[in-house]
Order: structure tokens, then sequence, then C-alpha cells
């Protein structure tokens, strides 16, 4: 799954019409409906509020998808939103796109080009990430073996998350393939850690 890279905004002007576009990461719906309220809040003086959004989960291949044409003629405005996003296969996403009119109707194929292209410009703008479903595993190793294997690990296709220095060191790492790792770390180890499954975790990266 894709990401936007940051959140941001971005505004452009079409026959003295403005649309701003304003593009958020959202873990639900609930927190794309405060995106949305947000800004109509900060723009009440604005025609139309136009949405969209994308929010799949990773662990069940479930997608949320919703669009809102607020008030312009049906599937001139939130329709082709959601179309940008799922062309770029994007999720977690949340877009509005506020509309001040500028006295010059844009007629349907009008306001089709100027809400995709106000949010194409947007997420050209702000880049993507993948958004990866890791496991995080504990790994615990008595102090006088663990700068070594944190060597090891920083040096590994595997990603080192976190050491912590307690009665023992406890390393966090992320990994994609669980059984690769117990191998990779049986051999470094001696055979003598094991891992401790922390449960899943979502890693945003290039």
């Amino acid at each position: 799954m894709r990401v936007i890279a940051r959140d941001g905004e971005h505004e452009i002007e079409i026959q003295r019409s403005r649309f701003r576009c304003v593009v958020a990461r959202v873990a639900d719906v609930e927190a794309a409906s405060a995106v949305i309220a947000r800004v109509r809040k900060a723009g009440p003086d604005a025609g139309h509020h136009c949405t969209a959004l994308r929010i799949g989960d990773p662990a069940t291949g479930q997608l949320t998808a919703r669009s809102n044409d607020d008030g312009e003629p049906g599937g001139t405005a939130g329709v082709p939103m959601l179309e940008v996003l799922t062309r770029r296969e994007l999720t977690d996403v949340v877009a509005v796109v506020s509309r001040w009119f500028g006295g010059i109707k844009l007629g349907a194929g009008g306001l089709v080009r100027a809400y995709s292209g106000a949010l194409a410009e947007t997420l050209d703008l702000l880049g993507e990430l993948r958004r990866v479903r890791h496991r995080e595993l504990l790994v615990a190793v008595p102090h006088d073996r663990a700068g070594r294997l944190e060597h090891d690990l920083r040096h590994s296709p595997f990603l080192l998350r976190d050491v912590d220095y307690g009665a023992d060191v406890t390393i966090t790492v992320a990994v994609t393939d669980v059984p690769a790792f117990q191998a990779w770390l049986a051999e470094h180890s001696g055979g003598e850690v094991e891992a401790v499954d922390a449960g899943p975790r979502d890693l945003y990266l290039p």
C-alpha cells in the first residue's frame, strides 16, 4: 500500500475560481471526518468542500473508499478525486478540495479537470511512501553480547528499531519474514537467543 509522505495543501486558480486542496494521512474514517470538519470550519465562505478518502487495512485487505460532491453536479468533483487516489493506489488518505466560485461556469468537464487536477498537483508536491506491515520482534541479550549483535543487525536486511539497556539489552527489530529472521538470529547467536513476537507494526518506507 502507498501513502502520502506528508500532509499539506496547494491551491490552483481556473477561470477566476479558486480550488484549494488539503490532503492528510489518516488512520480511520473518524480521523478523516475530523479533517473534513476542520477544513470546512477554516473556509466557511467556500461554495463547496468536495472530498475523497481511501483507508485500507493491510491485515485484512479491506478498503474503505468514499467520495462526496458537496453540491457540485454529480460525478464532477468527489468521484474524479477518488479516481486520482485509486490510480495512485494510495491509502490512509483523505482529500478535501474547497472551491471559491469566480463567476465563470466551468461545465462538467471543466469541473472534473479542476478537482482532479488540484488533487493531482497536491499529491505531486507531497510525495509518496510505501506502507508495509511488519512484525516487531524483541531480542533480549546480555550486555557483553549486545554490541556484536547490534552491529550485525545494522548490516542485515532487517530493520533495527530500538535498543533498550536494562538488566539485559532488549533489541527491537521489525521484519516482514519472521522465519528468515529466526534463522538469521540462530546463526548469529549460536542458537542461544530467541525472539519474542511483540505484534504487528506498519512502517512507512521510501
